[in-house]
């Protein structure tokens, strides 16, 4: 998307139409049938040129705040920011330019992590940093084991 007709009109109205249109009645249900897809390939999914990648994760967390959902949402969020940074799974080797894709995902994450949960998130990527993942993990979605463990379901 690069001229901003995302932001033009009821924004809002036509993200959840588009959602409708295919046959979900939620924004979180067309997520949850696509898991680790990069949000901005979700929002080009529902419209190349009018829905943009912040626009489905601020639908994302507002039904997921409505449903006591935050921490769900917030793995489900860290899945898609590493599978758009590391689609081939977590680095065998630390150099640089893996170290770079690395920080990338997780300071994406932690800036699409809602303020309260900052501290969190922060621990969570001090924790993914101290003690890696293996080499090649990438997570499927949101309920992958090694997540729900450092990011356990808890009502938030």
């Amino acid at each position: 998307m690069s001229d901003g007709h995302a932001w033009q009109g009821h924004w809002k109205v036509r993200l959840y139409e588009r959602v409708r249109e295919r046959g979900f009645t939620s924004l979180t249900a067309f997520a949850e049938a696509r898991p680790a897809i990069p949000l901005y390939l979700l929002a080009e999914e529902l419209g190349k040129d009018d829905v943009a990648g912040v626009q489905v994760l601020s639908g994302l967390l507002a039904e997921a705040e409505r449903s006591h959902r935050v921490t769900r949402f917030e793995r489900d969020v860290l899945v898609r920011q590493l599978s758009q940074s590391l689609p081939e799974g977590w680095p065998a080797v630390m150099d640089d330019a893996n170290r770079f894709k690395v920080a990338k995902a997780l300071a994406r994450w932690i800036g699409y992590t809602p303020e309260a949960h900052q501290d969190r998130a922060r621990q969570i990527m001090a924790a993914l940093l101290a003690t890696p993942p293996p080499p090649g993990w990438r997570p499927l979605g949101p309920d992958d084991e090694l997540l729900r463990t450092l990011l356990p379901d808890e009502e938030v």
